[in-house]
């Protein structure tokens, strides 16, 4: 006790393969694309090299492949959630599931020629999410009013599951901030 307080301490522990379903973090997963999917070109600012989403290609928290769907004009691609995604015992964090929404709601943007950031998320978390799962992400513009831009997508497993749904709202940006964005994407580039 101390200043009248009792202090306590909890500890909550669990198994470590409760953690991870017993998955083998080092192995690689399949991201390969769907049938009528077709590789993004990420080149120039559209780089998601340093990414906190998808800047670690072999990183044990999320790997991420983008890709086109010229059918229909969406921006697909496959996630992987690892060990370092854990939030419930043996579960993606909501966190991540956001994180990979808003950066494929934006990417999607920007590959569409609007020049946005996010001014709302809006999530809606249908099922948790198996550590070790190779889900996929589809995202969609669903109306442009001025420089508002509405997003919405969601990731599901492979037999069609949901896990979760999001809307976004984005704003597009002026020429000029635009043009600040890309000098600092220069910069980061040569240093």
């Amino acid at each position: 006790m101390r200043n009248g307080v009792r202090a306590s301490v909890l500890t909550l522990a669990w198994p470590r393969d409760m953690n991870t379903n017993g998955m083998d973090a080092h192995l690689p997963p399949s991201l390969s694309p769907e049938d009528g999917w077709v590789e993004l070109d990420m080149a120039g600012p559209r780089n998601t090299q340093g990414s906190y989403v998808s800047g670690e290609p072999d990183g044990q928290r999320l790997r991420v492949r983008y890709y086109r769907r010229p059918a229909d004009g969406a921006l697909v691609g496959k996630v992987w959630f690892g060990p370092g995604a854990l939030g419930p015992p043996g579960h993606a964090h909501g966190g991540s599931m956001a994180a990979v929404l808003d950066e494929a709601m934006g990417l999607a943007a920007w590959v569409a020629g609007h020049r946005v950031v996010a001014a709302r998320l809006e999530m809606d978390f249908k099922n948790m999410m198996p550590l070790g799962t190779v889900a996929t992400m589809e995202v969609t513009i669903v109306r442009v009013e001025g420089r508002k831009v509405h997003m919405a997508g969601a990731l599901r497993s492979v037999d069609g599951t949901v896990f979760a749904q999001s809307r976004g709202l984005f704003i597009q940006l002026s020429a000029q901030r635009v043009e600040q964005l890309r000098d600092i994407w220069k910069g980061s580039r040569s240093g």
